[in-house]
């Protein structure tokens, strides 16, 4: 498979694989085994890009995606967000992207996926309760110390964009981005060429959807690195991806 680079020097398979679906948001969920055996044969595929969160479950989805590339984990790069309070949560839980608990999340969520390092460390969504310079600023730490490799913001505005890059270099924008929503392409073309960020746009198939029916599947998400890259709406709070 292709490979591209991300930022500076994140190289993905030009297509990664979204596992939000194979344990949240589409049920009934396929069993867990099944799951396991569909990621590494991904890999076996050339696949070498997997997304997943905190929220998705929550926690499950990253306990699936650890127990799956533990074996190979030296093989791919694996990419999750946080932004939310999730502790005795029902649903999605509140925004809650303050330092301490951005740097609790990001050590639980390297008990769960079974590595002493994240790749790509998304924040999921704004938080307009805290400045996006203290987002970055604590996000630049955990790099420094090794447990992230890169930063990545997930439905940000271009203000937003600029604000986080001037701190710590934004590697990659993720934003939803199909055949029914192309507004991202417009909005954030601007600081993704003068920043040199990627986009890794998720819902490309559009959830599955056809005119004659809706199905619910693993969701496959494409790394871009060429510009005008395609990145995110403007801040606002919406259901998590």
């Amino acid at each position: 498979m292709r490979k591209r680079t991300l930022g500076e020097n994140l190289e993905v398979s030009a297509i990664g694989l979204g596992c939000m679906g194979m344990s949240t948001a589409f049920p009934p969920f396929p069993d867990k085994q099944q799951m396991v055996s569909l990621i590494r044969t991904a890999v076996d595929r050339g696949d070498a890009f997997f997304d997943t969160a905190q929220v998705y479950g929550p926690f499950t989805n990253e306990e699936l995606v650890g127990e799956a590339l533990e074996p190979i984990r030296d093989q791919v790069v694996i990419a999750t967000k946080f932004g939310f309070e999730l502790e005795g949560a029902i649903g999605p839980g509140a925004l809650d992207s303050r330092p301490d608990t951005i740097r609790t999340s990001v050590e639980a969520s390297l008990k769960r996926l079974r590595t002493d390092r994240i790749d790509l460390l998304y924040h999921h969504r704004v938080d307009p309760n805290v400045p996006i310079e203290d987002v970055a600023g604590t996000v630049k730490e955990l790099i420094e110390q090794g447990k992230v490799r890169h930063f990545g913001l997930s439905e940000a505005g271009v203000r937003t964009i600029r604000r986080a890059h001037a701190v710590q270099p934004v590697t990659a924008l993720q934003s939803e981005y199909s055949l029914w929503w192309r507004e991202p392409r417009r909005r954030s073309c601007p600081p993704s060429r003068n920043s040199g960020s990627a986009s890794s746009p998720s819902v490309r198939s559009a959830k599955a959807f056809s005119p004659a029916r809706s199905t619910a599947a693993p969701s496959s998400q494409a790394a871009i690195s060429a510009t005008p890259s395609p990145a995110s709406r403007t801040n606002r709070r919406v259901r998590p991806t």
